[in-house]
């Protein structure tokens, strides 16, 4: 047997296309269209660049005060790490380890099912119903564990508060992590965060890359009971004791600080999305009431693979998912008004040569 029989072999994660084009409209791995708060610039500005020979701090501690002050909850109760995608994989690692399967949605991020497979954690693929909801009952019975984001993946789909928490009270012996990436943009009352001291089974992920602005920083968390929580602690430190980095903890602390700012960009966005919604319709789309950053849209005749390859070749992206089942769509971010506008004129004229 040689070396190369050994290898764990997994198919990856694929991102959405970073390209590097002049004068695009980049409306394909929903990225803020705004930049981070000026606090955050700030910082930058006046890092101290001799703290950069000193390991930063391992328990994260300065942001995880900040967090906790504003959400309200105890500092134990908050795991930060190198986005959202390094939070859910290390849950993966610390919860996911029975032979029950572990249940998540078919149309849903396609990080989760590359988690399972890496670490070799059985799981079942639910369907979602007609309107692109999650059934409750699906998700009762023994499993290994639960997953999902509220707002959901490329869908952009809500479940309310109540269809959450029969999901979470349903698996009183499973950990059920809802992945609210895209909650800020969903309403506020959205979250399930307020359940954490009801259900110490419930762990809630959040990111900074979506409504903060700061993808390029990497920074993530999760919120649960504080043994979820010391149970995450434990495996992260015996793998890496310094996940993040000074500038990510000190920006991160600078974004938390500013709500005015962050709130007002949510607006924005918002706004911005329900027109997009209208202006598509208009054009002969359709698509669920998404409730994130984004819009699932597809059109009555022109096939989406076709309308992303036109807006490609004029600088414009969006994702295409070459996945049965949601291949007839496109996900498309929501930018600013000023691209929208111009997303949409590159629309009108494409459809009318179809």
């Amino acid at each position: 047997m040689s070396w190369e029989d050994k290898v764990r072999k997994v198919e990856p994660y694929v991102p959405g296309e970073q390209p590097n084009v002049k004068d695009m409209i980049k409306l394909n791995t929903n990225e803020n269209p705004y930049p981070p708060s000026p606090k955050v610039n700030e910082c930058i500005m006046s890092l101290d660049y001799d703290r950069m020979r000193l390991y930063p701090n391992a328990d994260v501690m300065p942001l995880r005060k900040a967090l906790a002050a504003y959400h309200g909850i105890d500092v134990e109760q908050i795991f930060v790490g190198v986005g959202s995608d390094d939070v859910i994989d290390m849950a993966f690692l610390t919860f996911f380890n029975s032979e029950v399967p572990v249940l998540f949605p078919d149309v849903t991020y396609s990080f989760y099912k590359v988690w399972a497979e890496l670490y070799r954690i059985p799981y079942i693929l639910k369907p979602l119903d007609k309107d692109m909801h999650i059934d409750p009952a699906d998700y009762s019975g023994e499993n290994g564990g639960v997953i999902f984001p509220n707002p959901n993946a490329p869908t952009g789909v809500l479940e309310s508060r109540e269809t959450v928490e029969k999901i979470i009270a349903a698996n009183p012996d499973s950990v059920v992590m809802v992945d609210e990436a895209y909650v800020d943009f969903a309403g506020k009352d959205a979250s399930v965060l307020p359940l954490i001291d009801k259900y110490d089974n419930l762990l809630v992920v959040r990111t900074f890359s979506k409504s903060r602005a700061m993808a390029g920083a990497r920074i993530g968390y999760c919120m649960g009971s504080k043994k979820l929580i010391s149970s995450l602690e434990a495996v992260k430190f015996s793998i890496n004791s310094y996940t993040m980095n000074t500038p990510a903890i000190d920006m991160g602390v600078a974004s938390v600080s500013d709500d005015a700012y962050f709130k007002e960009t949510i607006e924005k966005i918002v706004n911005t999305r329900e027109r997009l919604k209208e202006e598509l319709k208009k054009l002969g789309f359709s698509m669920p009431d998404g409730k994130g950053n984004f819009v699932f849209a597809k059109h009555e005749s022109a096939p989406a693979k076709e309308i992303y390859l036109a807006l490609r070749a004029r600088n414009i992206f969006v994702r295409f998912f070459d996945t049965p089942g949601i291949n007839d769509r496109l996900r498309i971010t929501v930018g600013t008004d000023e691209e929208v506008d111009k997303l949409i004129a590159a629309l009108k004229d494409i459809l009318e040569g179809v």
